[in-house]
């Protein structure tokens, strides 16, 4: 059997909700500033290239695994790639949250391969702000190319 309280629960007061209001927009705030640290502070990660063809030091104007015996497996290393450099600012899946562009609306083709060369051997860099590191500075022409591969793969039209 379940006995009532001897005495009834005191009224909730306007202090009590004002220090339970200032508790939940200290706490959300707590949250947004570790998703937004998230989004900027990245560290690239190493990335193996083994049996993708190597390039050399120059770089190729196209993707060389656009076409080549290595596609797939250039397709494979660029995903684990992406999501280990790429995704925490451009989002899962090259599905941008807003932050930095979305990835899937890259032009294919030589056009777009243009574009994401420029991007990743200069960085992005405004108002001496870094918005983007220089990814070339970090991980090869192999493994950027198998990035490439893989935007290829989850391209869509806007």
């Amino acid at each position: 059997m379940i006995k009532a309280p001897a005495t009834p629960p005191e009224p909730v007061t306007r202090a009590d909700k004002r220090a339970l209001l200032m508790g939940a927009v200290l706490l959300g705030g707590m949250l947004l500033g570790n998703l937004a640290q998230a989004h900027g502070d990245v560290v690239p990660h190493a990335v193996a290239t083994d049996g993708l063809e190597q390039l050399g030091p120059e770089w190729r104007a196209e993707n060389p695994y656009r076409e080549s015996k290595d596609h797939d497996k250039a397709l494979e290393i660029g995903k684990s790639a992406y999501t280990q450099n790429c995704a925490a600012c451009h989002g899962l899946e090259a599905i941008s949250g807003g932050i930095a562009p979305d990835l899937r609306h890259l032009d294919v083709g030589a056009l777009g391969d243009e574009w994401f060369v420029e991007r990743v051997r200069n960085g992005a860099v405004r108002d001496g702000r870094v918005y983007m590191p220089k990814m070339a500075d970090y991980l090869s022409q192999e493994a950027l190319w198998a990035v490439r591969t893989y935007l290829d793969s989850v391209h869509t039209e806007e």
